[in-house]
C-alpha cells in the first residue's frame, strides 16, 4: 500500500467514526427531546389534577352552605321575599357547582356503598332500598366529594336465619 492509500483509508476511517459519533449524538438528542416532551405532558397532567382536587376540597366546604340554604328553604314561608331570595341564592350556587362539574349523587332506589353511607337500617319489604336521605351526596367527575347519608331497608330475617347470627 502506498502512503496515499493509507492516508485515504485513515481519512475514511475518521469519517466513519465521526458519522457514527454524529449518529450517536443525534439519537441521544432525540431521546432527550422525547423525555422532555413526556415530562412536559406529565407535568401538565399533574397540574390539572392538582387544580381539580384543590377545587374539589373548596367545593366540599361550599356544600355545607348549600345544605344551610336548603334547610332555610324548608322552614321559610313560601312566597315571602326572604324565601324567594334564599331560593335564588341556592339556585345560583347549584348552577355554579354544576358548571364546575359537581353533581348530586342519586339517592333513590338501591343502596350503593360506593356512593351512599347508611346511617341507619330499618325493616322493609325490599333489601337495600333507600327510604330517606339525611344529607345529599355530591361527586366531581369520578371523585366522591361527600357520600349521601341515607336510611336503608332490610327485610325481616326468617327465624332460621336469626339463629345463625347468634
Amino acid at each position: 500500500m502506498t502512503a496515499k492509500s493509507e492516508k485515504k483509508l485513515e481519512c475514511e476511517k475518521k469519517i466513519e467514526d465521526a458519522e457514527a459519533k454524529a449518529q450517536e449524538y443525534l439519537d441521544m438528542a432525540r431521546r432527550v427531546q422525547a423525555e422532555f416532551e413526556n415530562f412536559r405532558k406529565r407535568s401538565m397532567k399533574e397540574n390539572d389534577e392538582f387544580k381539580k382536587f384543590a377545587t374539589a376540597d373548596i367545593a366540599a366546604d361550599i356544600l355545607t352552605v348549600a345544605d344551610d340554604l336548603e334547610r332555610a328553604l324548608a322552614h321559610a314561608d313560601d312566597g315571602s321575599e326572604l324565601a324567594n331570595g334564599v331560593k335564588a341564592i341556592h339556585s345560583n350556587l347549584m348552577k355554579l357547582l354544576q358548571s364546575r362539574g359537581i353533581t348530586e349523587i342519586d339517592a333513590s332506589g338501591k343502596f350503593d356503598p360506593n356512593c351512599h353511607e347508611a346511617l341507619c337500617i330499618c325493616e322493609g319489604e325490599n333489601d337495600n332500598e333507600i327510604t330517606e336521605v339525611f344529607q345529599k351526596g355530591y361527586r366531581m367527575d369520578n371523585r366522591i366529594l361527600r357520600y349521601s347519608k341515607v336510611k336503608v331497608t332490610k327485610t325481616k330475617q326468617q327465624e332460621g336465619d336469626e339463629k345463625c347470627q347468634e
